[in-house]
């Protein structure tokens, strides 16, 4: 009997020790993911949506925590996001 006690303490201590541990998880999880959601670098004018070279100014920051307070920030304007000079260039169409 006293076994039995001991055993289903130990069981719903364990339980709520898991439930415990998954919501701080959680809780850190989420402050990160608002940290991250800070990093201005996809509205910024110097950023070129390239893997090899993220930022032209700040190429060891861009993408990371650091550059969440980057002093060369500067804002896209409507023309750097809408207009790729795509439908100024001529590309050569071969005849199939």
């Amino acid at each position: 009997m006293v076994l039995q006690i001991i055993c289903f303490c130990c069981t719903w201590g364990f339980i709520l020790f898991c439930i415990w541990s998954a919501s701080k998880i959680t809780m850190k999880g989420t402050n990160y993911l608002k940290t991250l959601h800070q990093i201005p670098c996809s509205r910024c004018r110097f950023a070129t949506n390239d893997h090899r070279l993220k930022c032209t100014v700040n190429p060891y920051d861009a993408e990371t925590e650091a550059a969440i307070y980057c002093r060369d920030f500067e804002p896209k304007s409507e023309k750097d996001a809408s207009d790729c000079g795509c439908a100024s260039k001529k590309f050569y169409q071969a005849n199939t």
